[in-house]
């Protein structure tokens, strides 16, 4: 009976740091999404002043990723970085597993590189206005005639403009339950214009608070060395997909 005074004190001082990590983890969270329409704010007029330029996806990647995670208290160990080609165009993919994915990733852009994403993303404030004229591709999902004639456009600017693209071929957030299965599209942009395929694989993690003062959990990463596709036909997508798909599970299993 003489512990259970204090049992309960420990019980009421954990429920309290609970609180306190879930308060600060939403603060953090906050902000740094409040970050991202002031981050594209300020970039508006260089977009309208270099427009469809895609190296400046590659800055406001790198600015938004490191404000975020800066803001969320946030550390992203990187294993493989010298696994990007840096003189040749090269098609990304990268597993998604939440909207945080921007800070965790954004400032692992290529140069010269530009991204997918839907077509609703317009109307978000400054983002989508940048996103827009940052050259990125945006796909009708209503329409699947337009999504695949928006790659075709891609897999030309890939051969003729050399421009890299960034894909999460899932086609969606997986919200921590593994990687899902892969769309086509990228794999398709890959083969026709030859570049070769860069996986990037980024830890399973939960956007949840992990300390009292509401900072995130590590989330590592790890590039795998790149997929050759020269010589490639479309026949040979299918299998190309479950190659990639298996290499990224595995990597992401062993992060």
């Amino acid at each position: 009976m003489t512990l259970l005074p204090g049992y309960k004190l420990g019980v009421h001082l954990c429920a309290k740091i609970q609180l306190q990590s879930f308060r600060m983890g939403v603060l953090r969270s906050f902000l740094a999404w409040l970050s991202v329409p002031l981050l594209c704010m300020c970039a508006l007029p260089f977009y309208v002043l270099r427009p469809f330029n895609p190296d400046n996806n590659r800055l406001l990647g790198w600015t938004i990723a490191r404000t975020g995670r800066a803001i969320l208290g946030m550390k992203r160990p990187l294993e493989g970085a010298r696994n990007v080609p840096k003189d040749r165009p090269v098609v990304v993919i990268a597993n998604h597993q939440y909207n945080d994915d921007l800070f965790v990733m954004a400032d692992l852009m290529p140069p010269h590189t530009v991204t997918v994403g839907k077509l609703a993303l317009i109307w978000l404030p400054f983002f989508g206005q940048v996103f827009w004229l940052g050259g990125n591709v945006m796909l009708d999902r209503a329409h699947s005639r337009k999504s695949v004639a928006a790659m075709q456009k891609i897999s030309n600017a890939i051969i003729q403009d050399s421009k890299s693209l960034w894909v999460f071929p899932e086609g969606t957030r997986s919200k921590g339950r593994g990687l899902q299965k892969f769309k086509k599209g990228a794999f398709y942009a890959a083969v026709t214009s030859g570049a070769p395929i860069v996986m990037i694989c980024n830890a399973q993690y939960q956007n949840k608070p992990m300390s009292r003062c509401g900072k995130r959990e590590p989330v590592a990463i790890r590039i795998l060395p790149p997929v050759e596709t020269t010589g490639l036909t479309i026949e040979d997508v299918p299998d190309l997909i479950q190659r990639c798909h298996q290499q990224m599970a595995e990597a992401i299993a062993s992060l």
